[in-house]
């Protein structure tokens, strides 16, 4: 199966041409002259542009790389127009599987017998289409609600799986025989792709992941998440609200509808680390497709979110460290940055302190209060590959979801206002945050919390205090008795190894008296007394053991 799945993706990739876009210093003749060998799959698309190409292969080959092409297409810094314009249509225009198909589904989820029973109106042109699902709109027949009806393409699963399979499989070959293997830890890295996509199969998933963003931005200025039907949500199908706005993506409409472009940016900045440092959830799939702006007041915009299929966690630890990370970033505390990294693990406790500050230091200073427009990320991006193999840099695979959505963020920073300081917009909320975690407040709010189950255990206490002064009373004399035991057992264990020894001295005297002719009867009276004398060590022995 994954011989026949491996067959199949070189085969779209021929079929489109893309061996045609890698450069040609990088394609020594032998590749030239096995890809004339392989005449039976010829390019079909020789008249199509390098994006196109680019694009339809991805869409041929499924969900997996669809994915990949949607992170690609938020970095117009690193690729041509072409491309980058291509690859912004897998965000939400993936063709689409037949809508009698989709209205089959909803209604099998729903049990319904025809869709006007819940429905007034049902448009059957899907409203958009992506890797996983596509959504259609319609009209709530109770109370009159705009919604849409996002369903679940049919037999999606089996293909990721046979994809992530695939992954698994270069994995473990990238794992054992490349010389940065283990230091990337490719394997756990696909394997927490694979619960994240799986997950996103899940729609009912999907609805609960929205329902706590909402309410965890509930009086936000920054990002409104629309409401979730729940009554309506299945495995395979979610009922939502229908939301009006301008894709993120489309700089030019925003503009025409003077929204404060700044703000706008800054706020993305603001949402990003809110979900990640005060609520530890955060939307892991924030490319332009998922994302929308507000028509309603563009001078205060508003972020409107959905696709909450993919979201990200972080436990206490990681919260921690990363926030101290990029305080000490931002000050330019390169030293504070790379004992972070040793004390976390993330580099080897033998590494060189002094260098590694100074090679961090390399990368970060020429780029500190610079806008976007004036950062190469290519270039950044290039030097941090350079340091972490250098250092050893493990990849840890529970921050992976974190780093791609902050390469959203960056992305989505560049195109809405590029002259936006990232590093000024930040600092000042990390700096909040981390007054709120480690001041008076925060000391408060634990208190605070735990004080429900302190004061159900509070008539506990004397009881406690009693024992525990017991016991430590009774410490000493336990002491004596211990160290009287393990004397004794010392000198056990002394007796039964004279006596192993004495057995030994005698077994080879009743050896050598054996050899020498010596009367028989005095061979047997040795041979009888070791005999004696090695059951009495194993007796002792097995009761020591017991």
């Amino acid at each position: 199966m994954r011989i026949k799945r491996f067959y199949h993706i070189g085969k779209v990739l021929l079929q489109h041409g893309l061996d045609d876009l890698i450069p040609k210093r990088f394609r020594p003749w032998y590749v030239g002259f096995a890809r004339r060998c392989i005449f039976w799959i010829p390019n079909q698309h020789k008249k199509d542009t390098q994006g196109r190409r680019l694009r339809l292969a991805l869409e041929a080959l499924g969900p997996v790389y669809i994915k990949f092409g949607q992170m690609l297409s938020t970095r117009r810094d690193l690729l041509n127009a072409d491309i980058a314009n291509e690859l912004s249509h897998l965000q939400d225009d993936v063709p689409s599987f037949d809508s009698k198909i989709a209205e089959q589904i909803i209604k099998d989820s729903l049990e319904l017998s025809d869709l006007s029973v819940l429905f007034s109106e049902f448009d059957e042109k899907p409203l958009a289409s992506a890797s996983i699902a596509q959504v259609h709109s319609a009209k709530l027949k109770l109370d009159k609600q705009d919604v849409v009806i996002k369903v679940l393409r049919p037999n999606i699963r089996q293909t990721i799986e046979a994809d992530v399979d695939l992954l698994a499989s270069v994995a473990k070959v990238v794992q054992r025989w490349l010389p940065d293997g283990r230091r990337l830890r490719p394997v756990e890295v696909v394997q927490e792709y694979k619960r994240t996509i799986l997950d996103e199969l899940d729609m009912l998933r999907e609805a609960a992941n929205g329902i706590q963003i909402k309410r965890n931005f509930e009086d936000s200025d920054a990002l409104y998440v629309p409401h979730f039907y729940s009554d309506y949500c299945r495995k395979n199908v979610v009922v939502m609200e229908r939301i009006y706005g301008i894709p993120v993506s489309d700089v030019k409409a925003l503009h025409a509808q003077n929204t404060n472009m700044k703000l706008l940016a800054e706020r993305g900045v603001e949402v990003f680390f809110t979900q990640v440092f005060r609520d530890s959830f955060f939307h892991a799939d924030m490319h332009p497709g998922n994302i929308f702006v507000s028509t309603e007041h563009p001078e205060n915009p508003k972020y409107i979110g959905i696709d909450y299929g993919i979201v990200g966690t972080l436990n206490k630890e990681d919260k921690r460290y990363l926030a101290e990370n990029f305080l000490a970033f931002f000050n330019r505390d390169y030293r504070k940055v790379a004992e972070l990294h040793v004390d976390s693990g993330w580099v080897p406790a033998e590494t060189n302190i002094d260098d590694f500050e100074m090679a961090i230091r390399t990368v970060c200073e020429p780029i500190f209060q610079k806008p976007l427009e004036d950062i190469s990320f290519g270039n950044v991006l290039l030097q941090l590959f350079n340091t972490a193999r250098r250092f050893n840099m493990v990849v840890q695979p529970q921050l992976v979801l974190l780093q791609k959505t902050l390469l959203y963020v960056e992305g989505l920073g560049r195109q809405l206002y590029p002259q936006l300081d990232l590093w000024q917009t930040a600092k000042p909320f990390l700096e909040r945050w981390m007054k709120d975690q480690m001041g008076p407040k925060a000391l408060y709010k634990r208190i605070y919390e735990n004080l429900p189950f302190w004061s159900e255990k509070l008539p506990d206490m004397p009881d406690l205090l009693h024992d525990s002064l017991r016991t430590v009373k009774s410490l000493p004399l336990q002491s004596q008795m211990q160290h009287e035991q393990y004397m004794q057992a010392v000198r056990r264990s002394r007796k039964t190894q004279f006596l192993g020894q004495v057995s030994l001295a005698i077994t080879l005297i009743t050896c050598i008296f054996a050899l020498s002719e010596r009367p028989y009867y005095e061979v047997l009276a040795l041979g009888a007394l070791a005999s004696t004398g090695w059951i009495v060590t194993w007796y002792k022995v097995s009761n020591a053991s017991q």
